[in-house]
């Protein structure tokens, strides 16, 4: 995108460059909407897809639901996949969120949380768990995407718990990505920032260029990450991403913005 001549001479500010975003939606998706709010162009390039899993195993889990002390959730597609088989919230199971967002979408569904997290990360909520003190000898039900990392359940385990992690769904490559139009982007440095919701999105956008062209996307446009998680993701690929003021996806698009305005600003100097 670039300034129109009757923009410059009246001293209107540039229009921003679009700001892409990774995770599993579309472009009616939560973070598209929260970046238009805020005015900003949006490209999405779903890098991942959330599938259900098979079921029975997690019909399974909750059939005997009430053997649990804690269920943990760590985003809104575990979440979803639970409330949709309960029809309300376990009597005596409490239920821990390891971020805002996550809480949010819980209590959305009338389910009470106990316990959340400072730090919006799998690490962050077994700190939180350890400083509980309701650790030893819990009995805790995970429902996890299939890529989790085991950073959650060791730490538990660590502590004392017993823990069930179950898939829940599944996370996959994107299949409607279209590579071409993303190295067009690329090739002419059109992007004002690149959001990463997790560590999945992280891995699959980079597989899907190809590292030579994920590493100019982000050499020209700004990384956003959600989270410690994710912005570890991009850290251990050489790149120093910009981490959201706070984990949800409103603090994604907020500081995206930021991001975006600031390379506009180093473009224009």
């Amino acid at each position: 995108m670039t300034t129109s001549p009757a923009a410059a001479a009246d001293g209107a500010a540039p229009e921003l460059k679009p700001v892409v975003v990774t995770r599993a939606e579309t472009r009616e998706g939560p973070l598209s909407a929260e970046l238009r709010s805020l005015g900003l162009p949006v490209l999405v390039w779903a890098a991942i897809r959330v599938l259900p899993a098979d079921t029975a195993p997690l019909d399974e889990a909750l059939s005997r639901v009430a053997s649990f002390d804690w269920i943990v959730f760590t985003s809104r597609h575990g979440v979803a996949a639970v409330t949709g088989r309960l029809p309300a919230p376990p009597a005596g199971v409490r239920c821990a969120a390891v971020g805002r967002a996550t809480a949010a979408v819980l209590r959305r569904h009338g389910w009470p949380v106990d316990l959340i997290p400072g730090e919006s990360s799998a690490a962050g909520l077994v700190a939180a768990f350890a400083a509980s003190g309701a650790t030893r000898g819990a009995r805790i039900l995970y429902p996890a995407s299939s890529r989790t990392l085991p950073i959650l359940a060791a730490g538990l385990t660590q502590l004392g718990a017993q823990v069930t992690t179950v898939e829940a769904y599944r996370t996959v490559s994107g299949t409607a990505l279209d590579v071409e139009d993303c190295r067009s982007w690329i090739a002419r440095q059109g992007i004002g920032a690149v959001t990463f919701a997790s560590p999945s999105a992280v891995a699959e956008l980079e597989s899907a260029l190809g590292k030579e062209d994920f590493a100019r996307l982000l050499a020209a446009a700004p990384a956003v990450a959600i989270g410690p998680t994710t912005a570890r993701a991009l850290a251990e690929r050489g790149y120093t991403p910009t981490l959201a003021e706070s984990a949800t996806l409103r603090g994604l698009a907020r500081t995206s913005l930021r991001a975006a305005r600031a390379g506009q600003s180093q473009r224009s100097a």
